[in-house]
């Protein structure tokens, strides 16, 4: 047996393992409440001023405790986290990662460990240890993504941060993301597909539901995608996409 091939049946053991929590429903990243009630009632785009700067987070790092499994990762998250760390998903998921259901669709979230429920990532001095290659939601927070038909707008979370007293930054300065455009796009075409699959599951049965899961994996975050910046790793990624797309039908 190959590297591959083991790498494949430890997924697919975990899935395995997991299936009686997709059945139970999961957890998921979608919330159904009122934007008025968690946010400043704004909705903002890239070059908006918004609350965000907060003194680098001197003193503080509540938002990366007791996050439960939200912290969810999409495929480039995972990229830049092998790239920055020489470890591939199998070994980061020993420690640092962990897979849980999200709206039906099994993803991977970065795992909270310990007693007082930390971020793996957290340093002894409370700091992020992966901060150039964070994930996309701990790029955004405390924003958040409003998504309509076309793409999405940012919102600010209220009541997330606990730092009040917080100054004004552009939103693409605050995100720090290089070809932010271009990044929008695929988190966009990310979420479509996500949508797509979680309909798509409801039509199957449990046995093809396991094949769904385990290809959505295999092809967007098992199988290391080449790139080595980020403008390659979008032209991987969308090639992939088109080609998962057309095998489901999407």
């Amino acid at each position: 047996m190959n590297e591959t091939d083991s790498t494949v049946t430890a997924f697919s053991f975990l899935l395995q393992g997991m299936w009686q929590q997709k059945r139970k429903g999961g957890d998921g990243m979608k919330r159904n409440v009122d934007l008025n009630e968690i946010s400043d009632g704004r909705l903002y785009s890239a070059n908006d001023m918004v609350k965000v700067e907060c003194g680098d987070c001197a003193g503080c790092s509540a938002c990366c405790q007791n996050m439960g499994t939200s912290v969810v990762l999409d495929p480039m998250d995972i990229w830049k986290m092998q790239r920055g760390t020489g470890r591939m998903l199998e070994k980061l998921l020993k420690k640092e990662l962990e897979l849980n259901v999200v709206d039906g669709i099994i993803l991977p979230n970065l795992r909270m460990n310990g007693t007082r429920e930390v971020c793996s990532f957290l340093n002894e001095e409370g700091r992020c240890s992966i901060h150039p290659y964070r994930p996309g939601i701990c790029r955004l927070f405390p924003l958040g993504r409003y998504y309509e038909k076309n793409g999405f707008h940012y919102f600010l979370q209220i009541d997330e941060c606990r730092k009040k007293s917080r100054g004004k930054m552009k939103v693409k300065k605050w995100l720090g993301i290089e070809n932010l455009k271009t990044y929008e796009t695929y988190i966009s075409r990310w979420h479509e597909f996500l949508n797509k699959s979680e309909d798509g599951m409801k039509e199957l049965d449990e046995q093809n539901q396991k094949v769904l899961t385990l290809l959505i994996l295999q092809r967007f975050y098992q199988t290391p995608f080449q790139a080595k910046e980020d403008e390659e790793f979008y032209r991987e990624f969308f090639e992939r996409l088109s080609s998962v797309n057309e095998i489901l039908g999407f």
